[in-house]
């Protein structure tokens, strides 16, 4: 039985570093989500384009890391522990994965996007969509962490 834990400790501990890593990515996204946001001087094209540029950079990063990093994780802890967590990432991931087409969309718009006043208006105005397309994504996410991942966290310890 203490092989178990150990060899459990040992595959799943440090999902918890890639997750609170993730999480923490998660954080800068909505920070400069924010930011832009909260602009009301959309006469500033040059400060808006670089901010839309840091939004993007960190929103394809945090969209990748959770496909090609935090999921397949969660997906192989699940299996291992065999407790119907893949069926419940099986329903998931799809649903994330919808939320991942509409921020890609997003950040193309932005890279073809005319770089002026009436361009950045527009993209503002798609800000309000991306929030919402972010904020189904970050409560499909939690629910996979918590049902995936946190029902173990003392089978790990």
């Amino acid at each position: 039985m203490l092989e178990n834990c150990e060899s459990a400790k040992e595959r799943w501990g440090g999902v918890n570093d890639i997750i609170d890593r993730w999480l923490k990515e998660r954080q800068n996204l909505i920070v400069q989500f924010c930011e832009i946001s909260q602009l009301e001087d959309l006469n500033d094209i040059d400060r808006i384009v670089r901010k839309m540029e840091r939004l993007c950079e960190i929103l394809v990063d945090y969209v990748s890391a959770g496909h090609f990093e935090v999921y397949d994780q969660l997906v192989l802890e699940a299996k291992e522990f065999n407790d119907g967590g893949v069926e419940l990432a099986e329903k998931i991931i799809p649903k994330i994965q919808k939320t991942t087409s509409e921020a890609l969309k997003f950040n193309d718009r932005f890279d073809v996007t005319e770089k002026s006043e009436k361009g950045v208006v527009v993209l503002h105005e798609d800000l309000s969509t991306l929030g919402e397309v972010l904020e189904e994504r970050f409560e499909l996410e939690d629910v996979l962490i918590e049902t995936l991942h946190n029902a173990h966290a003392d089978q790990v310890a």
